[in-house]
């Protein structure tokens, strides 16, 4: 990067208010870093060659899924993940389901990696999993394997649902789920393809499975009766696409109330049944943007699809407004719901104001709309960055915020999200843990998107004084980041971390020469036999 560039990086010295320093030559900064190198190494190197891989996968018959997946998941700067695996989000979505068995084809190491991470994230049972070969891979016996274990699994007095996923390498190989019957003794049996080279981000691989789920519904729905949820409400009901915090949905069903509708079922849902509800409902609100398989069954279904959410005082205005207009409901009606909770939504966040200025990043989804809640609590948020990718349902949240001078990047990579920490120098970081390490060595303050922020309600009343309270908590901390910067002062970093008589010198030539021999090296390898 030219002198230029670098010395842009560098904190700003300005706290103005919003849109205050986010000039041109900032912005473009953070547009124009470098494309990013998954690897430590830095040569592109991931847990797998995805070129390689996809070319394989088209080859073996699994284009028209690929391509589909192109389509509802377009790519950004970076085609890899830089986060965990994509198909974490699949597998944790019906691990939360109930009597639903999940089952995953991949590499041995994958799956060790992905069920540790679920076990850790509080999954209680366990996740099947069919191993392979060299030779059960090529010659077909795998999909044999699947086949044979899917129907020892499908136990009628157990499951409602078994959930069969391939991984990178099966994918590759073209094993072919879609082969799957579609249930055994009454099980359904839904198989997904969940590849790293070909879903962007574990938030979208939930709606994957979300959207499979919601197809199967479909057709059983149009077959005939199926069955009822267990609770059943006696208003027309709003379906809430995203996962949320668990004391969200009430608080929109409150919201919702005066309008005469009721809140419905949060898809991903936690059983089969529910997934009929979420069909039968009077519009669809994707208060997560980036679900496009699932907003596509829903529009099979003749029903409308609401963006944005009801965060702060306007952001809640415009939905209910959005919402009225979807339902055919009265403007007065939607007036007088607006008159009843606006200014409570108003006085909890004159209650607890946030002055300072954050950047927010992260890969839940939900990225926008905590920006938009906290710029209505009075913070300067001059960037936000979310990995998924941009669609027709986050315009509102998009437009509102660049009418701030909020600089909001979809697709945003580790880079991007790092370069703004150093552009906009901000007195709180936002983000994933990468960017948390980045923001605290540099001694900001910063606190984790996902356990942090998605851990607590967003929406109406509850929403706007909770964020207030571990926003102004981690901005408080300040001194205690600048006392420890003072305190550690000249130990060093790196290789020269610690206290030393004599400090350790680099020796950037010695690093050189053994890079060359080990390219010298692997190029003798790869001539071998050619």
């Amino acid at each position: 990067m030219p002198s230029e560039g670098r010395d842009l990086l560098k904190p700003l010295p300005f706290r103005g208010g919003v849109g205050v320093g986010t000039s041109d030559r900032v912005r473009d900064v953070i547009s124009n870093v470098p494309t990013p190198n998954p690897s430590p190494e830095g040569e592109g190197l991931t847990c797998s060659n995805g070129t390689t891989l996809r070319e394989a996968a088209e080859l073996s018959g699994k284009s028209d899924i690929l391509a589909r997946y192109d389509t509802d998941y377009p790519k950004g700067p970076h085609d890899q993940p830089q986060s965990m695996c994509p198909a974490f989000g699949s597998l944790r979505v019906g691990l939360r389901m109930r009597r639903t068995a999940t089952v995953l084809s991949g590499s041995a190491c994958c799956v060790y990696g992905l069920t540790f991470t679920s076990h850790f994230y509080g999954a209680k049972r366990s996740v099947g999993y069919v191993p392979f070969s060299s030779e059960t891979l090529v010659t077909g016996k795998l999909f044999e394997d699947i086949r044979d274990a899917v129907h020892q699994l499908a136990d009628p007095a157990l499951y409602d649902t078994i959930i069969v996923t391939n991984l990178c390498v099966p994918t590759a190989s073209g094993v072919p789920l879609q082969l799957l019957p579609d249930q055994i003794n009454g099980v359904r049996i839904i198989g997904i393809d969940v590849p790293g080279f070909g879903v962007p981000t574990h938030a979208e691989a939930k709606d994957v499975l979300a959207g499979a789920m919601l197809a199967y519904a479909r057709k059983e729905a149009e077959q005939g009766p199926v069955a009822a949820p267990k609770q059943r409400p006696d208003r027309p009901s709003v379906t809430l696409l995203g996962e949320m915090f668990p004391a969200d949905p009430p608080g929109i069903g409150l919201l919702l109330e005066p309008l005469g509708l009721a809140a419905g079922p949060v898809v991903p849902t936690r059983e089969w049944r529910e997934l009929y509800a979420a069909l039968d409902c009077a519009v669809v609100a994707a208060i997560h943007p980036f679900y496009t398989a699932s907003v596509r069954e829903f529009e099979a279904a003749g029903r409308t699809v609401v963006g944005s959410a009801p965060v702060g005082a306007e952001g809640t205005a415009a939905w209910l407004d959005a919402i009225g207009a979807a339902c055919g409901i009265a403007q007065d009606k939607v007036d007088a719901a607006k008159n009843r909770f606006l200014p409570a939504i108003r006085g909890a966040l004159a209650a607890r104001p946030i002055a300072g200025r954050i950047t927010v990043s992260g890969y839940e989804g939900s990225e926008l709309l905590v920006a938009r809640l906290l710029i209505e609590s009075g913070a300067d948020v001059p960037y936000v960055g979310t990995a998924c990718p941009r669609t027709p349902w986050s315009e509102p949240d998009r437009d509102w915020l660049v009418s701030r001078g909020v600089r909001v990047q979809y697709r945003a990579s580790l880079e991007q999200d790092i370069a703004a920490v150093d552009a906009f120098g901000p007195d709180l970081a936002i983000g994933t843990t990468p960017v948390v390490q980045h923001a605290k060595q540099k001694s900001i303050p910063a606190l984790y998107f996902t356990n942090l922020i998605s851990a607590r309600p967003l929406m109406g009343p509850a929403g706007a004084g909770s964020l207030a309270l571990v926003v102004n908590a981690a901005l408080a901390n300040q001194a205690r980041f600048d006392r420890m910067t003072a305190f550690f002062e000249g130990v060093g970093t790196g290789a020269t971390a610690g206290v030393w008589e004599d400090t350790p010198v680099e020796r950037p030539e010695f690093k050189a020469k053994y890079a060359a021999k080990r390219i010298a090296a692997a190029k003798a390898e790869e001539s071998v036999g050619s």
